[in-house]
């Protein structure tokens, strides 16, 4: 009997997969490359949000945490994907400099925020009002990550490309059977394909459409990360991912003309010299109402569990929270109230009549 199968392989699934190679669980992972949110994601780990300059709860540990996980990863796969970068944040004015020395006071802010402006004056970008610059800040190159991750998962046979069938789950007391194959647990970790799920579709995941461009620039010289009224990540060989785009109605992977004119208008307010389009990138990104995780067990179906919605901060939070869900099923620690899914409980019981049972 297999300990689990894993529902998805994006940044949820991979970090559920790795806790269980970590603790000697067996598992099998299925992924039909649906969902495209974390092919496409910036991949930003940041502590702050810097439009209000207001900081995450546990963000410390989240982000030293989250470097360890991905500094095991690197090593054993024998594979660069995390770069350490600061994020120099675009000040539009005198208020905003004072607002930022403000919360930089902070004792849950001051670990991340520079108390001294950074004056570097850009070639190809008015900065009138200078830059604050974020520590302890990177990127995850998503795109690499997941390949190599899938590569490994599948030279191991852990990694079934092919759709999952909800339909052929064959939920038993003491174990489920799927496709012939014995499982012990069921991690759901579909991200948007949720909406999919007769289990958990109750959920209130809204999703949020972002898009997002790959551009190359021989004139812009970036070294770090850029927050304006969009971002600019350095890649190399001076190509930049610079996004993104918020759509809270379209729920498709479609890319539009709507979405690359918003930023290339974006992009051409904040930067002054030419580039090219490489390429043009869409997903949903798994977001909840209340902006935290969904964690949890099927409020009947035992063996049946959740991890998504990490939203925009995936790859900073992902790791955490894949450990705290394993930690749930296999030693009974408790889920805080706030990521839990029991606090959506009223959903459940509103349509249980038309969930599986």
């Amino acid at each position: 009997m297999v300990d689990y199968l894993i529902v998805g392989c994006g940044i949820a699934g991979i970090s559920f997969a790795e806790n269980c190679l970590q603790n000697n669980k067996s598992f099998l992972v299925f992924e039909n490359d649906s969902q495209s949110s974390s092919q496409v994601a910036a991949g930003i780990y940041n502590p702050v949000i810097l439009k209000r300059f207001t900081g995450f709860h546990n963000a410390q540990n989240q982000m030293t945490f989250a470097k360890q996980f991905y500094k095991k990863i690197e090593q054993k796969l024998n594979v660069k994907f995390d770069y350490e970068l600061p994020i120099l944040r675009k000040f539009t004015s005198i208020e905003e400099q004072n607002n930022w020395f403000v919360a930089a006071d902070k004792l849950s802010l001051h670990p991340f925020l520079s108390l001294e402006l950074h004056v570097s004056k850009f070639k190809f970008i008015d900065s009138t009002f200078d830059f604050g610059k974020v520590l302890q800040t990177g990127y995850i190159d998503t795109k690499i990550y997941l390949q190599v991750y899938r590569n490994y998962l599948a030279r191991q046979k852990f990694l079934i490309k092919e759709n999952f069938n909800y339909n052929e789950i064959n939920i038993k007391d003491d174990f489920i059977e799927y496709k012939g194959c014995k499982f012990k647990n069921i991690v759901f970790a579909e991200g948007f394909g949720i909406h999919q799920n007769p289990f958990f579709n109750y959920l209130p995941l809204d999703g949020t459409k972002g898009e997002l461009l790959i551009i190359k620039s021989k004139q812009l010289d970036l070294d770090v990360i850029l927050n304006s009224t969009i971002y600019f990540v350095p890649l190399g060989g001076n190509l930049y991912k610079v996004g993104a785009t918020y759509n809270w109605e379209d729920k498709s992977n479609i890319k539009t003309d709507c979405g690359k004119n918003e930023l290339l208008e974006k992009i051409r307010s904040v930067i002054n010299c030419e580039f090219e389009i490489i390429e043009h990138l869409s997903g949903i990104r798994p977001t909840v109402k209340d902006r935290k995780p969904l964690l949890g067990t099927h409020s009947v179906h035992k063996r049946l569990h959740v991890l998504n919605g990490l939203g925009t901060r995936g790859v900073l939070i992902g790791p955490e929270m894949a450990k705290l869900l394993f930690d749930f099923i296999e030693n009974n620690a408790i889920i805080p109230k706030e990521i839990g899914i029991e606090r959506y409980r009223k959903y459940f019981e509103e349509n249980k009549n038309i969930i599986n049972n």
